[in-house]
């Protein structure tokens, strides 16, 4: 799995969600129960990782989303 978003904001993460769920493309949110150990302020990020086949299409949706500011580096 690659990593390709990491952020605390809570509507970024469910807008590339239902983007990703949209275009059937597998994806995991990891680090979401950090939020037990921070008391839920959102100071952890949150991670969205996807196959490496999916890599690329996932990244496309994403900046036709116009959210491409998200995106973690390709050297990641």
């Amino acid at each position: 799995m690659r990593e390709l978003v990491r952020t605390n904001n809570a509507v970024v993460i469910s807008a590339i969600e239902a983007l990703l769920k949209g275009a059937h493309i597998p994806h995991l949110i990891v680090d979401q129960n950090i939020s037990v150990l921070e008391g839920s302020i959102g100071i952890f990020p949150r991670r969205i990782l996807v196959e490496e086949d999916d890599l690329q299409a996932a990244r496309r949706l994403l900046v036709d989303a116009g959210l491409g500011g998200e995106l973690r580096s390709d050297t990641a």
